[in-house]
């Protein structure tokens, strides 16, 4: 019980505590009544973890970016609040925003015993209340498949649909606007902001693009790619390996293609100067000779 956010008075109702031990330095404070020990990282997870156990006597399931996280599809900017929906009026408390309403058994599922609104449901509510960037990296995540390759969880169109049996709900205009750019081969938050700054600027850039060999075998698959200029690009996020990078790179150099690869700083930083490497990139390739031509031959003799 005590590895976990808790109530602090049924800890010391049951014995486990003394209310000294409580204040003691062992245990953190997240809200009212809710402790966790203090070796425990307060992650995002956990503040939410910590929201519900404050609002389940009241039936409240978790939403939002709060119900993003504990169904895998972290995409929470960084100091967002927990967020939980409570069929009754509860006080405001710092770090946690709390919505009065019901939410429908079908729009729940459980995560071990923590209640929280289903994906799709958790998709409609950020993507009406977010600015578009967001929103948008927020349904990716939440629809992104389980595995490359596999359907999305949800098609994005569906929300179009939820806004014509939900007439007059607050943000839906929008919606058209963030399913045009939605696109859940995205495996990341930061390849979808990395897709938007290109596709802003005018270049659309394909998807989770596979590269084949002369008997179809998937010789690489690139995060974006412009095939008619054989050009990749990659985001290497903080768990990538350079040295299987590297070899990658030079095997999918045979071919003929070329990999830009961009790390966190570059797509939340400077997305501007992203672009313009990535133009001009485009603009040097395409004034290679024969460069299809020598794909091709490659392909043909790997």
């Amino acid at each position: 019980m005590l590895d976990a956010p808790f109530r602090g008075s049924d800890a010391v109702a049951s014995g486990l505590l003394t209310p000294g031990a409580l204040r003691g330095h062992r245990f953190v404070r997240v809200f009212p009544d809710v402790y966790v020990p203090a070796d425990l990282p307060l992650t995002f997870e956990v503040r939410s973890r910590a929201g519900h156990v404050l609002t389940e006597r009241r039936g409240g399931v978790l939403a939002g970016y709060s119900a993003a996280v504990l169904l895998g599809a972290s995409c929470e900017p960084r100091g967002a609040p927990a967020e939980v929906i409570v069929p009754s009026h509860v006080r405001r408390v710092p770090g946690l925003l709390s919505r009065q309403g019901d939410v429908d058994p079908a729009e729940r599922v459980a995560i071990g015993s923590v209640p929280v609104t289903s994906r799709f449901r958790t998709a409609w509510d950020l993507a009406r209340r977010l600015p578009l960037l967001d929103a948008v990296v927020a349904v990716d995540a939440l629809a992104r498949p389980a595995r490359p390759g596999r359907p999305p969880r949800f098609d994005p169109l569906d929300l179009l649909d939820r806004r014509t049996s939900s007439p007059g709900a607050r943000g839906c205009r929008r919606l058209d606007e963030v399913v045009v750019l939605a696109d859940p081969r995205a495996e990341s938050p930061p390849e979808t902001l990395m897709r938007l700054a290109l596709v802003f600027a005018g270049l659309r850039p394909r998807v989770q693009h596979e590269l084949l060999d002369a008997r179809g075998d998937v010789v690489a698959r690139f995060d974006l790619a412009f095939p008619e200029v054989l050009l990749a690009v990659e985001y290497d996020g903080e768990d990538h390996d350079d040295t299987l990078d590297r070899a990658r790179d030079l095997r999918t150099g045979a071919f003929g293609w070329h990999t830009m690869r961009f790390r966190g700083a570059d797509v939340l930083s400077r997305p501007d100067r992203m672009v313009a490497l990535v133009e001009a990139q485009i603009l040097h390739r395409r004034g290679l000779p024969d460069v299809e031509r020598a794909s091709r031959a490659a392909a043909a003799s790997w």
